[in-house]
Order: structure tokens, then sequence, then C-alpha cells
């Protein structure tokens, strides 16, 4: 297997893909030089979108650089990528007037 997904800090759940990845392939998640994880994919995940390194249950944050950076809007498991499907930005979307 070859490095193809990052984690930005070890706390992070998701992970980023340094290359385009398929379903069914085994994504390696490194933090520097360091394998922290092995995960089977259940979506394609283009180059540089997130997926979800563990089940992330909807309502919880969604951890990236160790910060969250929005909620899962619904139920998100191992493997399956992370977007605006299934994330919402914990400010609000600012296209509606919402301000928080």
């Amino acid at each position: 297997m070859t490095r193809n997904a990052l984690k930005l800090s070890p706390q992070d759940n998701v992970a980023s893909a340094i290359v385009p990845l398929k379903t069914g392939e085994t994504a390696e998640i490194y933090y520097h030089d360091e394998l922290l994880e092995q995960i089977p994919l259940v979506d394609d995940v283009p180059f540089g979108f997130k997926f979800a390194a563990r089940d992330i249950s909807k309502g919880e944050d969604i951890l990236k650089y160790g910060v969250p950076m929005g909620v899962a809007s619904a139920d998100i498991r191992a493997g399956e990528m992370v977007h605006v499907h299934n994330v919402e930005g914990a400010r609000g979307r600012g296209d509606k007037g919402e301000a928080k």
C-alpha cells in the first residue's frame, strides 16, 4: 500500500485524500510519518476531499485541524465521504441571513 490519505491533527475524525480514492480501496491515514489507521472506503473520494476516519454520529462535531469545522447532519460511516450532503456549517450557511 501507499500513502493515500492524511490527518492534519491526530484528534481529527476526518482524513483528506491526497490521491483520488475509489470505493473498496483501503485508505492508509498518516499524520506526518506515522500510520494512524487503515479504513476501507465506502465511497469514491476525490483528491482533496474528506472522508470519515471513524463512525460519526448525527449532531457530532466534524474535526479537522483539531477543531470543529462543522456538524454531522446525518450519521456518517467510517470510509464515507464527508461533504455538504452530510455536514452543516457550525455558524450557519451565511446565504440565508442566519446569524449565530
